[in-house]
């Protein structure tokens, strides 16, 4: 019986945790951009302020990066629904 059980687990687990994992991924990547997108409206104020370009780098290197996670993170979502 042990065995069994052991043996539905082992088949049932991979196509439950799989989903999941590319699910958490693109949550993680919509997130990600959400993020990349708070800033703008700060970034387009500070570039009209003629002394806003410390802040309009920050927001600029800011919004950068975090498209960059939510990119990556949607392409590794994307790696993992085709292997």
């Amino acid at each position: 019986m042990l065995a069994l059980s052991r043996k539905l687990l082992h088949h049932v687990l991979p196509g439950v945790v799989r989903p999941l994992h590319i699910l958490w991924n693109q949550i993680i990547g919509f997130m990600f951009l959400v993020l990349a997108i708070v800033p703008v409206p700060s970034a387009y104020r500070a570039y009209h302020d003629p002394d806003g370009l410390p802040r309009l780098i920050m927001a600029v290197l800011f919004s950068g990066l975090m498209a960059m996670f939510g990119i990556s993170s949607f392409l590794r979502a994307r790696k993992i629904a085709r292997s």
